[in-house]
């Protein structure tokens, strides 16, 4: 392998009980085959001052993320002084919004700065106090009444439309974690829905296309991306994440939550009707005090009517688009929370639907750690940033990425630029 440049990616994924960053770099075979992303390092840290996806705290935040840094840098080498943010809140906000320009070519040929000042078209909204623009992201084009395009560069047209996906972050979520991320000394590349870049990593292009929602289970939430046709047509974000199964573990065996956690990730099962009534649970094995048996298939219950929620809050979600059941390519599992024994017949059995444990493609990796499941965000930061370096390398447009990919490499010199601009009026 021969490296194409020096530059490293790297994925930053805050999350309520851990910090995760991988580091990546685009490399070209010595053949001269197609350019592949490969993973040089991972780590992850207990997180301090982070409650709910929120920062709570800057301080412990800062160190949190400075540790995790610190960890990764010993791992590949060399600095690391930028990277791509995950953002994830319980209370982003989701909304259509179309843009309408003029074609500006005298021969009314279509180029990608007419898309992209139709894109910017669509970003100027009136948004909610407090909230701004996260993404635009594109459904679809409109040339001269022609519908449901989905490449308008090189077509001839008067008057070009484009029908767009809007997501809103919280100002003051924003500024802080920017903050944070800047006192632990590193650039912010872009701020991205850690949603969209966990689907960069565990979707294929052919699942986004069929239809599919990627599910990713966090500790304190739980976040879902539906796609179809290659759009993204809702993301959403429930309260509800794998520390609450741990909270109800500990009130139903009137134990600590450490042994709680120890029993779920241990003896945890989601289907209750799997479990035998006579298998037992002995306390002291997971760090009780003295022996104490509970049943099994009481666990199970606990979890199973949890996850029950989480799974009815996900098809809520659904219904409200009308794909409720109606997705060919199924759910995809991923996060910390989605190794629990038996949820994927769970979900099969309550969301009508296929369902399958995410891990991330396309790459190359030196580590193993980076196909567990709770690296999926950090990896798919690192899979976003490697599609805008790729196109910028290629100077033109992409191939092979989803839609949410493709805007980023299309405005992405923009929002880097303001992420920048903005940087200068922080204390």
């Amino acid at each position: 392998m021969k490296k194409v440049n020096q530059n490293l990616i790297a994925g930053l994924d805050i999350g309520t009980h851990n910090i995760r960053m991988a580091v990546g770099q685009m490399y070209q075979p010595e053949n001269g085959g197609k350019m592949q992303l490969q993973l040089l390092g991972a780590s992850a840290v207990a997180s301090e001052g982070i409650k709910k996806g929120a920062i709570s705290s800057i301080e412990d935040a800062v160190s949190s993320i400075s540790a995790c840094l610190e960890r990764v840098e010993r791992l590949v080498g060399v600095p690391v002084d930028h990277v791509w943010v995950g953002i994830s809140d319980p209370h982003i906000l989701t909304q259509a919004s179309k843009g309408v320009v003029a074609v500006s070519k005298a021969n009314s040929e279509i180029t990608e700065e007419d898309i992209n000042r139709a894109l910017e078209a669509a970003r100027t909204i009136s948004t909610p106090l407090n909230y701004e623009v996260l993404h635009v992201l594109p459904r679809s084009f409109n040339i001269d009444g022609q519908t449901d395009i989905k490449d308008p560069i090189g077509m001839t047209g008067i008057r070009l439309e484009v029908d767009t996906h809007i997501i809103l972050g919280a100002t003051t979520q924003i500024k802080n974690l920017t903050k944070a991320v800047y006192r632990a000394g590193l650039e912010i590349d872009d701020l991205v829905l850690s949603i969209l870049a966990t689907a960069e990593a565990v979707a294929t292009k052919r699942q986004r296309e069929l239809g599919v929602v990627i599910v990713d289970i966090g500790g304190s939430m739980t976040s879902i991306a539906v796609f179809e046709g290659g759009d993204v047509l809702q993301t959403a974000a429930i309260p509800i994440g794998s520390e609450h199964i741990t909270n109800d573990l500990a009130i139903g065996l009137r134990t600590s939550v450490d042994i709680a956690e120890r029993v779920k990730i241990e003896y945890g099962e989601c289907m209750a009707d799997l479990v035998s009534k006579n298998s037992d649970i002995d306390l002291a094995t997971v760090g009780a005090a003295s022996k104490e048996l509970v049943k099994r298939k009481y666990v199970s219950e606990i979890i199973e009517a949890r996850v029950e929620e989480i799974l009815q809050k996900v098809d809520e979600e659904l219904r409200r688009i009308g794909r409720s059941g109606l997705l060919p390519a199924g759910v995809v599992l991923t996060g910390a929370g989605s190794k629990l024994p038996g949820l994927t017949e769970m979900i099969k059995k309550y969301l009508r639907l296929p369902a399958t444990m995410g891990a991330p493609v396309d790459f190359y990796s030196i580590t193993e750690k980076v196909n567990d499941p709770s690296f999926s965000t950090a990896v798919g930061l690192v899979q976003w940033g490697s599609n805008m370096q790729f196109s910028a390398m290629r100077g033109s447009g992409s191939s092979g990425v989803s839609k949410s990919g493709d805007l980023t490499k299309k405005l992405g010199g923009f929002f880097t630029q303001i992420k920048h601009w903005s940087k200068s009026l922080l204390p």
